[in-house]
C-alpha cells in the first residue's frame, strides 16, 4: 500500500470510529450480570464509562497515527492487531453507555485529532521510540482503568466486567510491544503524557 492509500484507511476507520460504526468481534463481557443500579449508581457509572469509550477513540487514533507512518511491517501489522482488539473496547464502552441512559464524550472528535498527531509524531521517532511510547501509553491506562474498577459501583458487574477485560487486554498490548523492543522514554515525554491523559479524564467526565 503507498502512503495515500494509508492515510485513506485510516481517515475511513477514524470516521467509523468517531461515528459509533464499529462493530465488536467479541462477546461483550458481563452481558449475563445483573443490571439493576439507582439512579446515583447509573450516574456513577455513565461517567466512567464515557471517559473510558474517549479513552478508546484515543486509542484508535494513536494507533493509526503511528500505523500510518510505521516502515517496518511487522510492526504496523502488530499496530493494527492492537488496534483490532481496542476496536472491542470501544464498542463495549458505547453499548454500556447506551445502557445507562448516558452518552458519548462531545469532545470525542478533537482528542481523536490530538491523538492522531501524537501517533504520527510518536511513528516519526523510530520504531523503537514509538514502541516505547505504546508501552507508556498501556502502562497509564492499565492504572487509569485499576482507578476505575475502585470507583465503580459494586453492583454494576457489567461494567465492572468490561472494564477487567479491557485492563487485561491492555497489559498485553504493553507486553508484547515490549517483546518487540520498546525503548523507554524519557521522563519528560512520559509526564506530558500524563498531563494529556488527566486532561482528557476531566474534560470527559462531565462533557
Amino acid at each position: 500500500m503507498g502512503f495515500l492509500d494509508k492515510l485513506l484507511e485510516e481517515v475511513d476507520q477514524g470516521i467509523r470510529v468517531l461515528t459509533t460504526g464499529v462493530e465488536p468481534s467479541r462477546p461483550v463481557p458481563g452481558s449475563d450480570k445483573d443490571d439493576v443500579l439507582t439512579d446515583a449508581e447509573k450516574e456513577a457509572s455513565t461517567r466512567l464509562m464515557r471517559v473510558n469509550h474517549t479513552g478508546e477513540v484515543c486509542a484508535q487514533a494513536l494507533y493509526s497515527g503511528q500505523a500510518l507512518v510505521e516502515r517496518d511491517p511487522k510492526i504496523r501489522s502488530e499496530l493494527v492487531h492492537s488496534a483490532a482488539e481496542e476496536l472491542d473496547h470501544l464498542s463495549w464502552t458505547e453499548r454500556r453507555i447506551k445502557e445507562l441512559g448516558g452518552r458519548a464524550s462531545l469532545l470525542n472528535p478533537i482528542f481523536f485529532v490530538g491523538s492522531f498527531s501524537l501517533g504520527i509524531i510518536a511513528g516519526f521517532a523510530g520504531t523503537k521510540n514509538s514502541l516505547g511510547f505504546l508501552v507508556e501509553t498501556e502502562r497509564q491506562v492499565e492504572n487509569h482503568l485499576t482507578g476505575h474498577l475502585q470507583q465503580l459501583p459494586e453492583r454494576d458487574l457489567r461494567s465492572r466486567a468490561i472494564v477487567t477485560k479491557m485492563r487485561e487486554d491492555e497489559q498485553n498490548h504493553g507486553m508484547r510491544a515490549r517483546d518487540l523492543g520498546a525503548s523507554d522514554l524519557p521522563e519528560a515525554i512520559k509526564l506530558g503524557m500524563r498531563y494529556f491523559s488527566k486532561l482528557m479524564t476531566k474534560s470527559t467526565y462531565y462533557l
